[in-house]
């Protein structure tokens, strides 16, 4: 486990801050989850998406459509 990962008691106490208490045997399974999505997220953080622009800039119906292949 590195540094960064969250511990099972570490788990429960930042669910109970959230107001969202845990049973004992729920602890490892959150944490094991909560570690999973952020290393998804780092492997996004990570995507150099160069000029790509914001979804708020992508207007639906406006692309142009033709049938060449």
């Amino acid at each position: 486990m590195s540094v960064d990962e969250l511990t099972p008691p570490e788990a429960a106490r930042w669910a109970g801050r959230a107001g969202l208490p845990l049973p004992t045997d729920r602890h490892a399974p959150v944490a094991a989850t909560a570690n999973h999505i952020h290393s998804v997220v780092a492997v996004l953080r990570d995507l150099d998406f160069c000029d790509t622009p914001p979804a708020a800039a992508y207007r639906a119906g406006e692309e142009k459509h033709d049938a060449a292949v």
